[in-house]
């Protein structure tokens, strides 16, 4: 883990220049970046969904942005004061071990949730019954499929743009039905489920470092 971090342009030249077939990516990712960026900003979260290999990734978003990942985030002073001030050496000690985090949710952890709905009532609308619970106006929505048609994220898709919850997709192919209802979908040049997968990886990667250079200060050690 590095102790100094990057630009956030220098993160996304970098991902172009070690994947120069994502070069027609670029200006979606930047997109995608800015939309998460003023989210999260505006003190709102990220909800994450997608199928088998997908939702996989969702989880690995999560883990990305929920603590440190390209360099030791500091945590926020208000919370190392206040843990100090009202635990002493045991605050302290916790303070040492934080880093700073993003709330970012994959829904397809959500067993019971997702389970009993499927159960109920069917798994198409699973995940949006979760973005319905979970999501707020100014919330992101970022939802993976590699046909871009995924039923369960076409449908978590449209609740999200009723609710005001910004939405971004993660693609291959030719985007399919997420390409028009996304504010911003990304289609990676590939058409074959893994090897868009590949390329999922390397760009979700490349948000998470964009995302934490812009809001957090590397931790220094004492």
């Amino acid at each position: 883990m590095d102790t100094v971090k990057r630009s956030s342009q220098t993160i996304l030249d970098e991902l172009i220049e070690r994947y120069p077939r994502l070069d027609v990516c670029k200006a979606d990712i930047k997109a995608a970046f800015d939309i998460l960026l003023k989210s999260y900003r505006n003190k709102g979260k990220l909800l994450i969904a997608g199928n088998g290999g997908s939702a996989a990734d969702s989880d690995h978003i999560s883990g990305e942005l929920t603590k440190s990942f390209m360099f030791k985030r500091a945590v926020d002073p208000k919370l190392s004061e206040g843990l100090a001030q009202l635990f002493g050496e045991d605050g302290k000690t916790i303070v040492d071990n934080l880093e700073g985090g993003l709330p970012a949710i994959p829904l397809p952890t959500f067993n019971a949730s997702n389970s009993a709905f499927a159960n109920d009532v069917g798994w198409r609308q699973s995940f949006a019954q979760l973005v319905n619970a979970l999501g707020l106006e100014g919330d992101v929505f970022l939802g993976i499929t590699t046909s871009g048609n995924s039923g369960n994220i076409v449908d978590a898709l449209m609740v999200s743009k009723v609710k005001g919850v910004r939405t971004i997709a993660l693609t291959g192919r030719d985007g399919g039905k997420c390409k028009a209802l996304a504010d911003v979908c990304i289609i990676v040049p590939e058409k074959e489920t893994f090897k868009i997968q590949e390329l999922h990886l390397p760009v979700y990667h490349a948000l998470c470092a964009m995302v934490e250079a812009e809001l957090f200060e590397p931790r220094r050690s004492a």
